[in-house]
């Protein structure tokens, strides 16, 4: 029996857990079992043209990639209608019934897939003992057999589920490793919350597998929900990471903040060096109204103080959730503003998705909200915001991640943040941008012309504004850029500077930059000096320095 484990990822870089971990613990009692991963961008008839002579296809699912999945899983019936079609994963564990009674689709795993696999590859083609196995018997009736099973994750000892992979191409990819599952919070728009209990794999093959991640990949994301829920396991697993770390590795964990104990902070700042480690920190809200409705407990002074003392060493990535119960636009705004004031490495600016099993979808129609039918299921309405006051936040967003997550702009930005309000300045620039602009087909120079643009309209008075976007345009590129806004200083002038100074012209080419004591403030060792001189050397990013 031929059986193919296979997913969609949504990018060629990421690597599917999953499929390798069942793969791992089937794989000598079948030996017709293998697995295969595709890409969301890849045909589904390419796809189902490699899958269609297995016996059984099985797709890890997911809610960006159940659209295609499905797509691939028709055609494949109709290419091969003897073929098993097999689905598992978090898409497919909740509110299934849809997707079973379609015709191409034959079987569904509920929840953890380890011990149903098991059993429905030992057992195969008789599958009625499987435990959480959905598939219809010989009258085509749907059939459930619910069985609270709990793999026991000491069965991972010794299992590497990148054993497989050539460790060449491992170099290239997102490694993903789990230490732990389960989550101790009870967040309602998050499906990790319906397993409050936290189990942990054997610290041995922990430490093994993260070894073998460290020694052939680069970018090594862990996959707990939260990872320092134990002080001593977070400070022991930083301790082997460091001492095993190989340059150019980093490591990325989703923390809560304000849980983090003191001894773990004391840790990062006198081991960790900058810039190998990320933490995903959820905020989500900063509004405790909609903290508590969605039962969830947070305390942001704590957060904000723990990510004070670490953003010097730790890339930060922080998370808001745009559409939670009691969460109007003023409250959106202030969350926004406070959590910017951090001046995060990035924030994410998310809008509430109803994923299937999770209690905020089980009682949407408390809060009138009206969202997407298909996935990912995204909110289009509510009591607390109108479906254009959403659609004027998506605008916000796409600024946002234009000029600050693509580092296009943060000294413009960090001043906006100071003088105005940030919130209303990203809006309207999204606003300015969609209209004349297309969020995801521009150039570089489109834009800077759009910020200069909108600044110059609304904000003509502030030269301070107008100097740093133009100090940020200058250091957005590899090469010298042709002057398109506030022009530098004087050509002799500049010439005598570089020859006072003994710069290389030669080797490298200048803008120089008359810097006020406001430009000053938002560069680093400029205090004393008049002039702000970026440098070009035409392969590698600029840097600047200070002149008199």
């Amino acid at each position: 029996m031929k059986v193919l484990l296979t997913t969609l990822n949504a990018k060629y870089i990421h690597l599917n857990l999953a499929i390798r971990l069942l793969y791992s613990l089937n794989k000598d009692r079948h030996q017709g079992l293998s697995f295969k991963e595709f890409t969301i961008k890849e045909s589904p008839e390419s796809i189902a043209q490699f899958c269609k002579d297995f016996d059984i296809v099985t797709f890890s699912c997911y809610i960006w990639n159940i659209t295609p999945t499905m797509a691939v899983a028709k055609l494949l019936k109709e290419i091969n209608p003897e073929i098993k079609i097999l689905l598992g994963g978090p898409e497919v564990s909740y509110e299934y019934d849809d997707i079973i009674n379609k015709p191409f689709i034959d079987y569904i795993i509920v929840g953890e897939g380890e011990i149903p696999m098991e059993n429905f590859l030992n057992n195969y083609p008789d599958v009625s003992n499987v435990p959480n196995l959905v598939h219809k018997n010989a009258n085509n009736e749907v059939v459930f057999i619910p069985q609270s099973v709990t793999f026991d994750l000491k069965n991972y000892a010794g299992i590497n589920p990148y054993q497989f992979d050539d460790p060449a191409e491992l170099k290239n990819k997102v490694g993903y490793i789990e230490t732990s599952r389960g989550c101790p919070y009870k967040c309602e728009f998050c499906l990790a919350s319906l397993d409050n209990k936290v189990r942990y794999l054997p610290i041995e093959t922990i430490k093994s597998n993260l070894l073998y991640l460290i020694n052939h990949g680069r970018v090594i994301k862990f996959l707990d929900r939260t990872f320092n829920v134990k002080r001593d396991f977070t400070i022991d697993m930083f301790s082997f990471i460091l001492e095993h770390h190989k340059p150019g590795n980093i490591y990325q964990f989703e923390i809560t903040a304000d849980i983090v104990h003191p001894d773990i902070v004391k840790y990062i700042r006198e081991n960790v060096p900058p810039g190998v480690f990320r933490f995903e920190i959820g905020i989500q809200t900063v509004n405790q109204k909609a903290n508590l409705e969605v039962s969830r407990k947070q305390n942001f002074d704590k957060t904000a103080a723990v990510i004070k003392q670490l953003d010097d060493i730790i890339e930060m990535h922080l998370d808001l959730i745009v559409g939670l119960p009691l969460d109007e636009w003023e409250d959106i705004k202030f969350s926004f503003e406070s959590v910017f004031a951090l001046h995060p490495s990035e924030l994410q600016l998310g809008f509430l998705k109803f994923l299937r099993g999770t209690p905020v979808r089980d009682k949407h129609e408390k809060y009138g909200y009206e969202f997407d039918p298909n996935p990912p299921y995204q909110i289009i309405k509510s009591d607390f915001l109108s479906a254009y006051q959403l659609e004027q936040i998506v605008l916000l967003e796409e600024a946002l991640e234009v000029y600050w997550n693509k580092k296009r702009a943060i000294h413009t930005l960090k001043y906006v943040a100071d003088k105005y309000s940030i919130f209303d300045f990203l809006h309207q620039l999204g606003v300015y941008f969609n209209s004349r602009y297309d969020f995801h087909h521009h150039t570089l120079f489109d834009v800077y012309d759009a910020l200069n643009n909108f600044i110059i309209e609304n904000y003509q008075e502030d030269i301070n504004l107008q100097l740093l976007m133009t100090i940020d345009y200058q250091l957005n590129y590899k090469v010298k850029p042709q002057q398109r806004y506030l022009p530098e200083i004087d050509k002799s002038l500049k010439s005598e500077l570089i020859l006072n100074h003994k710069l290389d012209h030669h080797q490298y080419r200048f803008v120089i930059m008359e810097c006020n004591d406001v430009c000053k403030s938002y560069f680093k060792n400029l205090e004393e000096n008049k002039y702000l001189v970026v440098q070009y050397s035409g392969t590698d990013k600029p840097n600047y320095f200070g002149i008199n």
